[in-house]
């Protein structure tokens, strides 16, 4: 038994929470993934959009798969901007204003929208209209990405963006080791402590961001049958 578990009797079980944590924050951004992924697909599809879709890097860190997948949001926050922008230089500004009136119904929203990627695309399919709505309409852009990339940004320059993505394939010794890096095992309570409070944050916010994508896709999906 190593002198470490004799001082600090809870260490094998902090290092068993602390593997666990690491595999439900992998678990979680592969999520994040695929959600950003069939985003991305939607908006190239029915809005001109040409978003490069994303792959989780098995050897990269923790900090360089955030930074893949902030930069992916990023570019989604952008073309949504873009949207805005193109249905307020082309619409009269009373019909803009309709677009963002809750009051207004739906259906004439989605005829505003539809009218304007028409004359943008050339020819638009018959749910861009209904996709730009749901995006201009919610709080997807906004709020609920902003909080995921805050989030996202603090855990990479955190104690955990060090840690490698291939570490899951190892041995407890060796994902122990590479978890820990420059963390003694004395600091294993401080270490599990830490990831518990971002996880449990990141996972809040990973819901929220992978329920508004799935609102927007089921919608395509609804169009489609």
């Amino acid at each position: 038994m190593a002198l470490s578990d004799l001082l600090y009797p809870d260490n094998p079980k902090r290092r068993q929470e602390l593997i666990h944590l690491h595999q439900e924050l992998l678990d979680c951004m592969s999520t994040n993934f695929r959600a950003t992924n069939e985003l991305a697909g939607v908006l190239n599809e029915h809005l001109g959009c040409t978003i490069t879709h994303i792959q989780m890097r098995e050897s990269s860190t923790v900090k360089e798969n955030c930074d893949i997948m902030i930069q992916a949001m990023s570019e989604i926050q952008h073309q949504v901007q873009k949207i805005d922008s193109d249905m307020k230089e082309k619409l009269e500004p009373v019909l803009y204003q309709k677009l963002y009136d809750i009051k207004e119904p739906e259906l004439e929203k989605i005829a505003i929208a539809h009218k304007v990627f028409s004359i943008v695309l050339g020819e638009a399919t018959s749910t861009a209209g209904m996709v730009a709505i749901k995006l201009l309409g919610s709080n997807l852009m906004t709020l609920t990405v902003s909080k995921l990339v805050s989030l996202l940004a603090q855990i990479g320059a955190s104690v955990l963006g060090g840690i490698s993505i291939t570490v899951l394939g190892l041995g407890i010794e060796m994902i122990l080791h590479a978890i820990l890096g420059a963390v003694e095992r004395n600091q294993l309570l401080t270490a599990v402590r830490s990831y518990e409070k971002h996880l449990a944050e990141f996972k809040a916010a990973s819901e929220k961001y992978q329920c508004a994508i799935r609102e927007v896709t089921s919608l395509v999906r609804q169009q489609v049958q």
